[in-house]
């Protein structure tokens, strides 16, 4: 303890893994292009994805593989009212993925004392990966999980 408080060093507090098949999002945008892209993706993540037409499945893949980590990391899956959309992946000026939360997602990582992510994604023509870790304090009331 310090000055009376509990000495919090920020650390890692959750970790969400997932692996998908490029080709299941493909079907799923020629199937139901706008529908699937527009509850699923971002304006801003199916510009980049679109950029690249040649490779544009596998950049949605990613994406949604970073999406279902981050919930794995959460502890909730895709329910407690969290949209697909509380969850962006965002680049740098360098190219560098990151996460950004808002709504739901954002205030469930809050209450686990999650205050950062670090993220790594991976794709090949065939599979999408990605990992996630959550950081910060474990100050909220809830317990930060990893499943998945």
């Amino acid at each position: 303890m310090i000055n009376g408080h509990a000495n919090r060093q920020p650390g890692i507090l959750a970790h969400g893994i997932d692996l998908i098949e490029v080709e299941r999002i493909a079907r799923m945008l020629a199937e139901h292009p706008e529908r699937f892209r527009d509850r699923v993706f971002t304006p801003d993540e199916i510009a980049y994805c679109e950029a690249s037409r040649k490779r544009a499945a596998e950049h949605f893949a990613a994406r949604f593989a970073a999406k279902e980590a981050v919930l794995k990391a959460l502890g909730t899956g895709w329910r407690d009212g969290i949209a697909w959309t509380d969850i962006e992946v965002r680049r740098d000026p360098a190219g560098a993925p990151s996460i950004r939360l808002s709504g739901e997602a954002q205030r469930i990582a809050e209450s686990k004392g999650i205050t950062g992510w670090l993220i790594s994604i991976s794709h090949t023509a065939s599979l999408a990966q990605s990992s996630v870790i959550g950081t910060g304090n474990a100050t909220g009331s809830g317990n930060a999980g990893s499943i998945g």
